[in-house]
């Protein structure tokens, strides 16, 4: 896991969780323009990270080791501290099945990789503004 410096007057604070360092790497650099980027590998890590710190937006790929992203989402709805946190999902499969499953888990929107970096701070931007504190 790791913490990705942020653009001046980054406020808000997005956690990226994909497996795939490199799509990682890319998202992470492109989200830093605006953001304030941690960073998890797996969504055990996540779950880690969110422990000590409440993200704003959560961003994570499906298919992910020792948990995957379904799983994750479900946790992070769960939880009564982040359940509102909003979560956009990526998916490496264009069908319906994991899109569907990923809005059963409680994610707020999915997007198939490989997605833009643009499309994708743009979603996370949106989010972030909608987010409801608790």
């Amino acid at each position: 896991m790791t913490t990705s410096h942020a653009g001046p007057g980054a406020t808000r604070t997005v956690l990226l969780v994909e497996d795939h360092a490199d799509s990682r790497a890319m998202y992470a650099e492109f989200l830093r323009l605006d953001f304030h980027v941690v960073e998890a590998g797996d969504g055990v890590a996540a779950l880690e990270l969110m422990a000590e710190t409440r993200p704003d937006v959560v961003v994570t790929d499906l298919a992910l080791p020792r948990m995957d992203g379904f799983e994750l989402i479900e946790r992070i709805r769960g939880d009564e501290r982040l359940r509102l946190v909003p979560v956009i999902a990526l998916s490496g499969y264009s069908g319906t099945e994991h899109a569907e499953r990923a809005r059963q888990a409680g994610s707020d929107l999915v997007l198939v990789k490989p997605c833009l970096p643009e499309t994708l701070a743009q979603a996370v931007a949106s989010a972030s503004i909608r987010r409801k504190d608790t």
